[in-house]
């Protein structure tokens, strides 16, 4: 049986755990922030660079050449913009999922001891039923660490995916670049 300071040191917990997931999502939004006034300064000081040198422009080749050369910086700033983009939604994600999973190991522990418990305190005769308990707490922890192994390797499996699409968007634009 549950006292009143368990479940009151639980509550306690649950609040302070929500407190820390919500200060890690303001810390990813601020990040966001952060890389879109950064991104958005340097298109601006780029575009008063390229206005310039368009005003400079003498013949149409000279243009052709300025506009060829434009393309593959832009492909490349957008490729480290996404970049920087999915490290912080991939940063925050890992927090929160790390304090779930904290959670979890606890209250996995908390509930194991509690069967524990009730188990010592069995009536005789029952220790089938105890047993079955315990397989099944045992299968459900087993159940719940190939989710986090399978999500895991979803999440590296799409990062390698993110970076050779990245790598291949950017390596395009060279060549394109380069047969103009």
């Amino acid at each position: 049986m549950l006292t009143a300071e368990q479940i009151m040191a639980s509550h306690k917990a649950n609040i302070e755990t929500l407190f820390g997931l919500t200060s890690k999502a303001f810390e990813g939004v601020e990040k966001l922030v952060e890389l879109n006034v950064q991104a958005s300064k340097a298109a601006l000081a780029e575009s008063a660079n390229h206005t310039q040198s368009l005003m400079g422009v003498k013949d149409a080749q000279e243009l052709l050449a300025l506009q060829a050369g434009l393309f593959q910086p832009l492909a490349e700033k957008t490729a480290a913009y996404s970049r920087h983009l999915y490290d912080i939604a991939t940063a925050t994600g890992a927090e929160v999922g790390k304090s779930f999973e904290g959670q979890a190991a606890e209250a996995q522990a908390k509930f194991m001891g509690l069967v524990d418990s009730a188990a010592k305190n069995a009536p005789a005769g029952s220790e089938t039923a105890v047993a079955v308990m315990k397989s099944a707490v045992a299968a459900a922890n087993n159940a719940v660490e190939s989710m986090q192994k399978a999500v895991k390797q979803a999440t590296d499996m799409a990062e390698a995916n993110f970076t050779a699409a990245t790598n291949t968007a950017v390596n395009a634009s060279k060549t394109a670049s380069k047969k103009r």
